[in-house]
């Protein structure tokens, strides 16, 4: 069963679950996701926070201390490319054609455009900014491999990416504080049809607010 709350948050974000999946996928230390979930498709968020302050796509920094590793043959990349073709006069945008695609069909999946933020002083990423307000963002897709939380991003052109890791490190941040779930628990990626690149966010080493070289 597919769950749907839209939130207009400076254009319109589709926020979606599959309900379907949360109960087998969400146990033990994962189930305060499941809770965050449902929390925000019944009782949705504060929209006040998405209408100022940073956005985490506007993250144009890259971090050093990421070991990003390209990841050949992922499924993922096949999720994109039936997507981009099944759903090609279902959706107007790309990221809707895979997002809905990899929700709808893959078994991993369980949430597409996830609503985020980050209050000032609730981790050392806020002190990067010069501009007040919550860090706000939304999740592509949201999977579950292997008793880990996967953070996509789907990026049409994912090899010509500068700071595309930058923006899924923030999310990641983001959920975690928002779900109590430690970053060990979290792999981050990003890709297209053709490539796929991942990472390990606990590996981000902070130093007075500022990223390590």
């Amino acid at each position: 069963m597919i769950l749907h709350k839209s939130f207009k948050h400076g254009w319109f974000y589709h926020f979606r679950i599959n309900s379907s999946k949360l109960d087998s996928l969400l146990i033990g230390d994962l189930d305060s996701l499941k809770d965050y979930l449902l929390k925000v498709y019944k009782g949705g968020v504060d929209d006040e926070k998405f209408t100022v302050g940073p956005r985490s796509s506007s993250l144009k920094f890259q971090i050093p201390s990421l070991e990003i590793t390209s990841i050949n043959n992922h499924g993922v990349c096949d999720l994109a490319t039936i997507g981009l073709e099944i759903n090609k006069d279902r959706f107007r945008t790309a990221h809707s054609k895979v997002q809905t695609y990899m929700l709808e069909n893959d078994s991993t999946t369980i949430a597409m455009e996830v609503p985020l933020w980050l209050d000032e002083g609730e981790h050392e990423l806020m002190s990067l900014f010069r501009e007040s307000g919550s860090l706000t963002g939304h999740i592509d897709a949201l999977s579950i491999e292997k008793d880990k939380i996967v953070i996509w991003d789907y990026k049409p052109n994912a090899k010509k990416e500068k700071y595309a890791s930058t923006q899924v490190y923030a999310y990641a941040v983001m959920l975690s504080r928002r779900t109590g779930i430690s970053l060990e628990k979290f792999l981050c990626g990003y890709f297209d049809k053709d490539d796929c690149y991942m990472f390990k966010p606990c590996e981000v080493e902070f130093d007075g607010g500022k990223v390590l070289l």
